[in-house]
């Protein structure tokens, strides 16, 4: 998979299928739309490429958004390579990008640019100036600007739409379970291990440290969870809060993983959540934390 982190397309990725849009998280529905823009291009013996937006529109739009993504650009990129596409674009959205018009973005993008012959969106997708492009703009220009513009049916499950906002509401209520389902793999959060205070390992349980950063921010509380660095894969149990029982004041993901009992400050790892086990909680004093911790692995075990 080529990634462009600009519009200057290679030839041979020109002329072809291309699925636009956020795609925070590549859930169901997102991987209903690109199979189906895939299947176009295999049948037109054309190339396959998606186009994404850094940073996601809506933290642009609104800076007081902080917690927000379902996955890192990081981990929207080796997802996106599991998909097999044959390129990437990765469209930098700030003042300039946002201020086209939806015919602007048309012509100078998806027309001169990319010279796409196929363009898939899902039903919702908007875009241009002020959000005011949409379906409607998309068949008006297709014939003038040579594109045949694919609107994809939403995936439903339950007779509900499966969507990226559907999603992190699941994931602030815990409900880690479904959000897996959805996710088609275990939800997970990147990031550089830090010091913390040492708390876990003076009583028998050490912990590495990760600051969540632009995550959606899940429901506070312990979770079973797969920790995976470069040279290990291993299972361990979370806890997501501010630790309330020692007066914390920032959020912090700290994760004790089972039979790994070494310094892994600085390490970039991978934290994938499996199950809920319990809410946060202050306890009474070290004792009551430590056997509470003692039936949390019991549970993330199980």
């Amino acid at each position: 998979m080529k990634i462009y982190n600009n519009l200057n397309l290679n030839q041979k990725h020109c002329s072809g299928v291309i699925a636009i849009g956020n795609f925070d998280g590549l859930h169901l529905g997102h991987q209903k739309v690109i199979n189906e823009a895939k299947k176009k291009a295999k049948i037109n013996k054309l190339p396959f490429g998606l186009m994404t937006f850094e940073p996601v529109p809506v933290m642009f739009f609104n800076k007081k958004i902080k917690n927000h993504r379902i996955n890192s650009l990081k981990q929207k990129k080796t997802q996106l390579k599991k998909l097999k596409l044959d390129f990437l674009i990765i469209v930098k959205f700030n003042k300039k990008f946002s201020s086209l018009t939806a015919e602007e973005f048309i012509r100078k993008i998806i027309y001169k640019k990319t010279k796409c012959k196929f363009l898939y969106i899902s039903k919702n997708f908007k875009f241009g100036n002020k959000r005011q492009g949409n379906i409607k703009t998309l068949k008006k220009f297709q014939k003038t600007y040579s594109y045949k513009n694919i609107i994809t049916k939403p995936y439903k499950k339950d007779n509900r739409t499966i969507s990226s906002t559907f999603i992190r509401k699941k994931i602030k209520s815990g409900k880690i379970h479904e959000v897996n389902k959805l996710l088609n793999r275990n939800w997970s959060v990147e990031g550089k291990v830090i010091k913390g205070q040492k708390r876990g390992r003076k009583i028998g349980f050490p912990t590495c440290n990760l600051k969540l950063g632009s995550y959606v921010i899940p429901k506070l509380g312990v979770y079973a969870v797969k920790v995976k660095a470069n040279n290990f894969s291993r299972n361990g149990i979370a806890n997501i809060g501010y630790r309330p029982t020692f007066k914390g004041q920032s959020l912090l993901l700290e994760t004790n993983i089972f039979g790994i009992n070494k310094n892994l400050y600085n390490k970039v790892i991978s934290v994938s959540f499996k199950k809920f086990i319990r809410p946060e909680k202050k306890f009474k004093n070290f004792n009551y934390l430590k056997k509470q911790i003692k039936i949390d692995i019991k549970q993330a075990k199980k």
